[in-house]
């Protein structure tokens, strides 16, 4: 079986999980991200595994929410090409056999390599965005890589500190409080760290280093990949716990992921969690466009009367 992940060096499996690394690959070679394959996966999927979002102002978690409708996957993908959107098929090796398959061999492949690496929990989304569609400054809460199959980007990385990364920021992230929104300052583009991905490419970076997306001319295809380890459970776990605190009044003063405070933490999540809170107080989208191949920017408005919850 030919290998996805190309060997990484020395010092790239010394660096994974603190330092961004460049990963090579050879999925462009399959046919999983051809506009057949890709048509079909969109048809087949369930409505809530097909995020579909139309650019608008600064702040993403204001981009119009848009429905496939009764567009066919080869319509959507024409809208894609020719607008100005974001596709994302959602945990795609979740609910398609030949990603499943994929996820597994990319990270034991991973985990062949990189010593240590206990990876509890993981899956695939793959990104179809319009040319020139930018994504502004945002965190992801697990780990994270992003694989260039087809078309150009430029893929830009901040630091994972103040001021860069707010705590309070990253809080709200992980609590789904906000669309993953991170504060930004252009003057913070001095000190990012620009990466021009083009197929045959990955990045690889810090948990929930800020970036921000800027495609080419071009129509792109990348695969996402997010992981979860203890140590990242135990992070999202802290953060989240200590977000809660700070929403109900108190301020939070360690960071630490272990000892009585951590653990008091851990049962706050879960107890939130499990009552149902996140999903009545987290952050909820309303899709109020439809794919539309003829319109510039690939979709146009419903009436008020067809907004609905995406999926719904």
């Amino acid at each position: 079986m030919q290998r996805i992940v190309e060997p990484l060096d020395a010092h790239e499996r010394e660096l994974w999980g603190s330092q961004t690394i460049t990963l090579r690959h050879n999925l462009a070679s399959l046919d999983l991200f051809s506009d057949g394959y890709l048509a079909e996966m969109i048809e087949s999927a369930a409505p809530r595994s097909v995020a579909i979002h139309a650019e608008g102002g600064s702040d993403p978690s204001d981009w119009p929410s848009v429905s496939r409708g009764t567009a066919s996957g080869a319509q959507v993908l024409d809208a894609v090409r020719g607008g100005m959107l974001w596709l994302n098929l959602v945990g795609i090796s979740e609910w398609d056999s030949r990603f499943a398959e994929l996820a597994d061999q990319i990270f034991a492949e991973f985990s062949e390599q990189v010593p240590g690496l206990n990876i509890v929990k993981r899956k695939l989304g793959v990104l179809v965005s319009s040319p020139k569609a930018t994504v502004h400054y945002h965190v992801d809460v697990p780990g994270q890589a992003i694989w260039q199959v087809r078309g150009r980007k430029r893929f830009i990385i901040y630091p994972s500190a103040e001021p860069f990364l707010r705590q309070t920021d990253l809080e709200d992230a992980v609590r789904s409080a906000t669309y993953g929104v991170a504060s930004y300052q252009p003057w913070y583009d001095d000190y990012a760290t620009p990466h021009d991905l083009e197929p045959g490419k990955a990045l690889h970076w810090q948990l929930n280093g800020p970036h921000r997306i800027e495609n080419f001319d071009e129509l792109s295809v990348s695969l996402t990949s997010e992981h979860w380890t203890p140590d990242i459970r135990r992070t999202y776990a802290m953060n989240y716990g200590n977000g809660l605190l700070r929403k109900y009044g108190w301020r939070p003063r360690s960071t630490s992921t272990s000892g009585p405070a951590f653990w008091g933490k851990v049962g706050l999540t879960a107890a939130y969690r499990k009552s149902g809170l996140q999903n009545k107080h987290g952050y909820q989208r309303i899709t109020k466009h439809t794919i539309d191949p003829s319109t510039p920017t690939g979709a146009r408005p419903l009436p008020e009367s067809e907004w609905a919850p995406p999926g719904a």
